[in-house]
């Protein structure tokens, strides 16, 4: 072995250290691992087994360390967000976790993602409008919108209590970027159905929208349904849905021009500077373009005023 014959004290150096394979300045951290959850399509209880958090003081730990590293952002990532606690404090403790992430010195965002919207605990949304450092920003995953595609998908929420909990979120924090996933194909899903979901979008204006196409998992309770849907027309509804979206991000895009935000420098590329505003998470959402003579560092927040807006990116200049 190569260490015993240097003789290497790997423990004393690699304990409590983790390995960047993101840029710098930002990293994802995950809460939890595994899922209670029991929805039909979803294989990943399957995989990971029963939710298991971990606890407030080694996320904390954890958080300062990268924070020393040079991370200024951190992505909280579970396959099941909401639930963290209930395993080890016998009560839904996100909101405490996130106080106590947000009283890290140099991090400057936090960042949800995959909130589930059953049972969604309202004191997430208190501390994120109470702390300046969590981003006003909220993946929560959705999957449908016709009822009883959500019933087949044992997903515990019906459209209209959906509708009800993004009213709520948005009376408390109006302004706050809403990132959704939805599923198009599923089994049995209708005609009726893509129409209602597309309904949906147009009156909840979503900021942000991935839609992912059916995959029949074996021994998922999904599985048992007859997958009746081609891939091709999966993929057509799947197209189709994300039309509406198009509209409704290019609208939403328009309405930042002339706005000036904060925003961290991701990368260089091709002449000019990519970065990204508190409403967008790395890979999956907007990028805002910057032109600038002026040499910027990767990492760094600007502030930029935004004078074009694109489908799904902006752009403007340093101020």
């Amino acid at each position: 072995m190569i260490l015993k014959r240097f003789d290497a004290d790997y423990k004393a150096d690699l304990i409590g250290e983790r390995l960047l394979i993101t840029p710098q300045h930002y990293a994802y951290m995950k809460i939890s691992e595994g899922c209670n959850r029991t929805c039909s399509f979803c294989a990943i209880p399957l995989m990971r087994g029963q939710h298991v958090s971990r606890t407030i003081e080694s996320l904390v730990d954890e958080a300062k360390r990268l924070v020393d590293r040079g991370v200024k952002e951190v992505m909280l990532i579970a396959q099941e967000l909401t639930y963290y606690g209930l395993d080890i404090y016998k009560k839904r403790e996100l909101p405490k976790l996130l106080h106590a992430l947000a009283d890290v010195k140099g991090l400057e965002w936090i960042r949800l993602h995959y909130a589930y919207p059953s049972k969604f605990p309202l004191e997430i949304i208190d501390a994120m409008k109470e702390r300046d450092n969590i981003c006003n920003y909220l993946d929560m995953p959705l999957q449908h919108a016709a009822n009883n595609v959500l019933k087949n998908m044992k997903r515990q929420i019906t459209r209209e209590e959906m509708e009800e909990l993004v009213g709520e979120i948005r009376n408390k924090i109006p302004d706050i970027c809403l990132r959704t996933t939805l599923i198009a194909g599923f089994p049995g899903e209708t005609r009726d159905d893509v129409e209602e979901l597309k309904t949906f979008l147009q009156k909840m204006r979503f900021d942000r929208v991935g839609i992912f196409t059916y995959s029949h998992e074996e021994n998922t309770s999904a599985h048992e349904m007859t997958d009746d849907i081609s891939a091709e027309e999966k993929e057509e509804r799947a197209q189709e849905i994300m039309e509406v979206q198009q509209e409704i991000s290019l609208e939403k895009n328009q309405e930042k021009v002339g706005k000036t935000f904060k925003v961290l420098i991701d990368k260089k590329e091709a002449g000019r500077y990519l970065g990204r505003t508190e409403f967008d998470s790395v890979e999956v959402d907007n990028e805002v373009i910057i032109q600038s003579k002026k040499k910027l560092t990767v990492g760094e927040f600007v502030n930029v005023k935004i004078t074009k807006a694109y489908d799904y990116d902006i752009e403007g200049e340093v101020v």
